[in-house]
């Protein structure tokens, strides 16, 4: 009995998220014509801690879309968001 309510604590402790948010802000491109923009991206929990995860899943999500990244400019969590909220614009957490 002890073992079954221990393996139920460990599931369901798996099944909550480890961390609040995390995010990145970053700037991206298109040519042909020219357009920037400055962007706010929700991260994966592997990308939170690794900043190269951290771009390659920036850099893919952007292509996707037609856009090359530029720069990744911070990685932050939920506490960030309202001050990046008005320059990101119609790229706040688009991708």
């Amino acid at each position: 009995m002890m073992k079954h309510i221990l393996l139920a604590l460990a599931l369901s402790a798996y099944a909550l998220p480890s961390q609040a948010g995390c995010y990145a802000d970053y700037k991206a491109k298109q040519d042909d014509p020219l357009r920037l923009h400055y962007g706010v991206i929700e991260l994966s929990d592997a990308a939170c801690n690794n900043r190269q995860v951290a771009m390659r899943q920036v850099r893919q999500s952007l292509e996707n879309e037609g856009w090359l990244l530029l720069k990744i400019q911070s990685i932050f969590d939920e506490s960030g968001l309202t001050e990046r909220k008005e320059s990101a614009g119609e790229f706040f957490l688009r991708f």
